[in-house]
């Protein structure tokens, strides 16, 4: 996580981010489009790992009324959201913090976009917990990270087939080969088994998977009415 307080990841998110992940921007609109089933028009929405905004951009831009708060470790990342989000961040709370920052049973919905996959089990668990506790009853979650579609083993030729989408999509690669080592070395990356597991033991019901894009996946859950 220390990678996003350098200037030069930074400066380059979006246009990294657009190459890597697979209709990343249908992603948000799908997004949007579960949020909108269960939300007021007026909804306030809560957005673990804020940093970037392109999230935010993306259901301001489609939802005049919503407004959020937005949570985010990186000073440098809240900044780029609030230059990506121009007259739009005039709706947003930005929290340099952690989600245990922010009060419990207050938001119509969240989101965690590129986050979860950073964070080892035990610690996305906790999480997704935390999440659950700052929902209103009935009120969706809509995540998306790296989840792999088969068994752990397999994890060097998915990270593989993402890292040559991305060559092919115009992102430079480093010149020692096509493989991300630092994501196949670094990142706690789970199964698709697991991480619907996890939303499930966190409380979350009607778990669904709904966008699928090389190891990159998302999931809808809903906290219980009652």
């Amino acid at each position: 996580m220390d990678a996003f307080s350098k200037p030069d990841l930074v400066a380059n998110y979006a246009a990294r981010t657009e190459k890597m992940v697979p209709g990343l921007s249908d992603l948000h609109k799908m997004a949007a489009v579960l949020l909108a089933e269960r939300v007021p028009t007026d909804a306030h929405i809560l957005v673990l790992g804020a940093g970037g905004g392109l999230e935010i951009k993306a259901f301001a831009q489609l939802h005049p009324d919503w407004h959020f708060d937005g949570v985010d470790p990186s000073e440098q990342m809240l900044v780029l959201a609030r230059q990506t989000l121009g007259p739009f961040a005039s709706r947003v709370n930005f929290h340099q913090s952690y989600i245990d920052s922010i009060e419990a049973e207050s938001f119509d919905a969240a989101t965690c976009f590129l986050t979860l996959h950073f964070l080892p089990e035990p610690e996305r668990l906790k999480t997704l917990q935390a999440l659950f506790r700052r929902l209103k009853p009935g009120a969706p979650l809509v995540v998306a990270h790296h989840s792999l579609p088969g068994s752990v083993s397999d994890k060097d030729l998915w990270l593989d087939r993402n890292a040559a989408f991305a060559k092919v999509s115009g992102l430079a690669m480093p010149s020692g080969g096509t493989r991300q080592s630092a994501s196949r070395d670094l990142l706690p990356i789970l199964s698709v088994a697991q991480d619907t597991a996890l939303l499930r033991d966190a409380g979350f019901v009607d778990v669904d998977l709904f966008y699928a894009g090389f190891t990159f996946r998302g999931w809808v859950g809903y906290k219980p009415r009652t």
